[in-house]
């Protein structure tokens, strides 16, 4: 990855900084976006500080014209783009008879367009080059989440693109991998959309019992490196899927049970 652009959309925190760090001490360059100037300028002078090269842009991954700019400004800044991770992204937490439907608009706008756009205008340089598009997906996108419909449809609707994606480039050597997290101590949790649209404001799980952004920076950094199709974290994730594709209606109990649990769960 020396020498090698990487574009990191949602790059000012959490995983998406993780990455950022992650490629920039192997010697990546690194363009990272997010709607937050203030954190996008620190983050960016915390990678200069221990010598990676970076630069940034506000943008917001739900509008098209900003994933324009976007891959225009990394090329004038950096001449090429070898690498796309397509970090940016919320989560929601409400019953579906409950949500207002323009949360469930804005999620699949941010989560599965802002990759669509994002991937439009980074292809030619990344085609050209024979790099990398990576998206970030999750559990959710193999086994739906109660209370997380429009997070989950998401999600699914990604891991199809990125299925396509990865099959019309086959002969092209464009690698595709689409990631798979699981939970991760990150600000999506506080950030995620209630049934009005306002963020919860705080985590719904035990941020310090589950896998750090940083350890999900370096599984990805590798996975990069090899070139894997699919990637899916944490012992808990592996085996939901599992489940899932063997036994759904065991899963079916067993993710509503668990995410029952959580405090102040939507779910009786």
């Amino acid at each position: 990855m020396k020498d090698k652009v990487v574009i990191i959309t949602g790059g000012s925190s959490g995983i998406g900084k993780a990455l950022a760090f992650a490629f920039g001490k192997r010697g990546s360059k690194i363009f990272i976006t997010g709607r937050n100037q203030t954190e996008l300028k620190k983050a960016v002078q915390e990678l200069q500080a221990v010598g990676i090269a970076a630069a940034s842009l506000v943008a917001d991954a739900s509008i098209e014209a900003h994933n324009q700019q976007m891959a225009q400004e990394a090329v004038r800044t950096f001449g090429r783009i070898d690498v796309l991770i397509a970090n940016a992204g919320i989560s929601m937490r409400a019953l579906f008879e409950e949500v207002d439907l323009a949360v469930i608009r804005q999620v699949m706008e941010i989560n599965f367009f802002g990759v669509v756009y994002a991937t439009r205008y980074c292809l030619p340089e990344i085609k050209k080059n024979h790099g990398s598009i990576v998206g970030m997906s999750s559990i959710a996108g193999y086994r739906g989440l109660p209370a997380r419909s429009g997070y989950s449809a998401s999600k699914f609707a990604l891991n199809g693109f990125l299925e396509t994606l990865r099959t019309e480039y086959l002969k092209d050597n464009l690698h595709v991998l689409t990631a798979c997290p699981g939970f991760t101590a990150s600000n999506i949790r506080t950030r995620a959309l209630v049934k009005d649209g306002t963020p919860q404001g705080d985590s719904s799980l035990d941020e310090g019992k589950i896998m750090t952004a940083e350890a999900v920076a370096e599984h990805i950094y590798m996975a990069v490196v090899k070139r894997k199709r699919e990637i899916i974290l944490t012992t808990n994730g592996k085996l939901a899927v599992f489940l899932n594709k063997w036994w759904p209606w065991l899963a079916d109990r067993l993710v509503y049970n668990a995410l029952k649990k959580e405090p102040n769960s939507p779910l009786k």
